[in-house]
């Protein structure tokens, strides 16, 4: 099979780290990866996790890419709200191609074993659920300047209030002692 991440190299069979069996491009290092290997290996191993403290590099295919084998589009996938990577899923075959230090970063990030559970719509709902609320945050950081954290800190404790209403209610009046 031809690398259609590269387009210059052809998939080797190889192992991915000893663990797994793999397809590696021979010139730009990337992996197809099936995701029934995968699950073997997840499967037939104990529940420690496979974490590198080594820093990585990892590339990060940023065209849209065919899947090698089926030529049809893959889908991408984000790794988390802390990571611009995304990882790419090929549904017609069940396999995800990893560029070259991708699987360093998964296990960097303690990721290794959650592989599957990335392409799920409840794990990238809460990417961008983190994603949204890191905007928010920016944005009132931005519109309160200095005030901001004691604001945060008065609605925390307005929201313990059971007249949590009528204490709005008060704040928005120009002037509460006035009928």
């Amino acid at each position: 099979m031809n690398c259609t991440s590269c387009n210059q190299g052809t998939l080797q069979p190889a192992y991915l780290d000893a663990l797994f069996p793999c397809q590696t491009c021979n010139h730009c290092g990337g992996n197809l990866v099936f995701l029934s290997d995968y699950l073997r290996w997840v499967n037939s191993e104990p529940s420690a996790p496979v974490v590198s403290d080594i820093e990585v590099a990892a590339t990060e295919t940023e065209k849209a890419m065919l899947c090698p084998q089926t030529k049809t589009l893959m889908l991408k996938y984000r790794i988390s709200h802390k990571l611009e990577h995304k990882l790419d899923l090929s549904p017609a075959i069940n396999a995800i191609w990893l560029d070259k230090g991708e699987w360093e970063l998964l296990k960097q990030e303690g990721l290794a074993f959650e592989l599957n559970a990335i392409f799920t719509d409840s794990w990238q709902k809460k990417i961008r659920q983190a994603k949204t609320q890191e905007t928010l945050e920016g944005l009132y950081d931005k519109t309160f300047g200095e005030h901001y954290p004691a604001i945060k800190a008065f609605k925390a404790q307005l929201d313990t209030f059971d007249n949590k209403a009528e204490v709005i209610a008060y704040l928005l009046a120009d002037d509460p002692y006035k009928i």
